[in-house]
């Protein structure tokens, strides 16, 4: 799976010949470190590239993006998935913002993956709230969120058991 999310094509940008040279080696060496198991290490790795990508590139450049996706994969890999699901959800506004609607659906879906993975009831209410925010919003309009209503029926009930978790516990 990581090595689809890292690919084996370098990150590119159209049209600019330093983009690769940029990343390639970052980019090399969290693939080794996921690789050989080292998901702590390819966690600081990526977070560093995306720093540094974006301080050269923008921070909402297509490749830095990309990097920001693999930050969030690999966060939920190493057993992070409050990271996780804060890079996917800023990922998906990100890309609302500048028109992806299959793109921004996609980190929704992520998002919603790592969400799921938070055990503790009152911080997955805190993360559901803006999770279905954001998917409600996403679904109101055209494009792949609109088409995908179960899913967004699936995280709402949860949400609700997760707020009967919540009630149990400190009731």
């Amino acid at each position: 799976m990581a090595e689809a999310v890292l690919g084996d094509e370098p990150l590119t940008a159209p049209g600019d010949a330093t983009t690769p040279a940029l990343l390639a080696e970052p980019t090399g060496r969290i693939n080794e470190a996921v690789k050989g198991g080292r998901t702590e290490e390819a966690a600081q790795l990526a977070e560093q590239a995306v720093t540094e990508a974006s301080e050269t590139l923008g921070p909402e450049h297509p490749e830095v993006l990309r990097l920001r996706e693999l930050a969030a994969y690999i966060a939920y890999l190493s057993g992070d998935p409050d990271r996780a699901f804060r890079l996917s959800l800023d990922l998906a506004r990100m890309h609302r913002r500048a028109g992806d609607q299959e793109a921004a659906y996609g980190n929704v879906q992520s998002a919603a993956t790592a969400w799921r993975a938070v055990r503790d009831p009152e911080r997955g209410l805190e993360m559901g709230d803006d999770l279905v925010g954001l998917w409600s919003e996403l679904a109101a309009e055209e494009g792949p969120a609109a088409e995908d209503a179960d899913q967004l029926e699936s995280a709402r009930a949860r949400m609700g058991r997760l707020a009967g978790r919540v009630r149990t516990q400190t009731g």
